[in-house]
């Protein structure tokens, strides 16, 4: 659910929307809708190299521990009108960003077409391989009222501004680590806006402290200190009356 840009103006920003509850997954037009409402539009792919891009990101779903696996994810590809099996039916297929794109990266014996209109990038990692090998990354089209992920796609952008919206920048779409993240807006500019009104209360209340500290420390040596003038010792003035013995 984070969205992902690259730190210069000549690539897009994307988003992984992933619901691991089932009941949470969106139809193909609540999709459409949703990435729309955030001002960008579902993923279409230029080419093999921005495919690779989006399968590198898909990747980190998948590490050990995230508690993350299966769940095919919309794309923008969808196909308006009843054609059936045949051998136009591929043909059919457009963006719903108005991409001209021709590329394709169909799973073996897709598209089925009929009534599979609307089509999802297949994320199934602890699925069994089929004949076209394992259901990941490759394209499948779907009935548009099944529930499903999605991935939005958005216009480049750079320096975001709202620190509530964590945004993700990462190196060139070629380099070698996946997803590196250079900057992150969220906890660490909230955490300083809590904390800079208070230093004024600080500062005052350390005042205070080390005043008190110091009065404290002057009365105790006012009560140590004793006059030169005054004895320690106390002697008698009286004489000692000698006890009349006999030598």
């Amino acid at each position: 659910g984070q969205k992902v840009c690259f730190a210069d103006l000549k690539h897009p920003c994307y988003k992984m929307a992933y619901f691991h509850e089932l009941s949470s997954r969106v139809s193909f037009q609540e999709a459409r809708l949703a990435c729309e409402s955030e001002g960008g539009a579902l993923l279409s792919l230029e080419n093999e190299a921005e495919q690779k891009l989006i399968e590198s990101m898909l990747q980190n779903l998948t590490k050990p521990g995230t508690g993350i696996s299966d769940g095919d994810f919309w794309i923008g590809l969808w196909r308006n009108g009843e054609g059936q099996t045949s051998g136009a039916c591929p043909d059919l297929y457009q963006w719903s960003d108005g991409s001209s794109s021709q590329y394709r990266n169909w799973y073996t014996d897709e598209p089925s077409c009929g009534s599979e209109k609307c089509v999802v990038m297949y994320h199934q990692p602890t699925a069994n391989p089929g004949l076209g090998g394992p259901y990941l990354y490759q394209w499948n089209d779907d009935r548009c009222n099944m529930k499903h992920n999605y991935i939005c796609k958005y216009e480049p952008e750079i320096n975001p501004t709202s620190p509530v919206e964590k945004t993700y920048f990462t190196n060139q779409p070629g380099d070698t680590h996946q997803n590196v993240v250079v900057t992150e807006a969220g906890i660490i500019p909230n955490l300083i806006y809590v904390v800079i009104p208070t230093i004024p209360l600080l500062l005052l209340i350390l005042v205070a402290f080390g005043t008190c500290c110091f009065q404290m420390l002057h009365k105790s040596k006012g009560r140590t200190k004793t006059s030169p003038n005054q004895s320690t010792l106390w002697i008698s003035k009286s004489t000692r009356k000698e006890s009349g013995m006999e030598v």
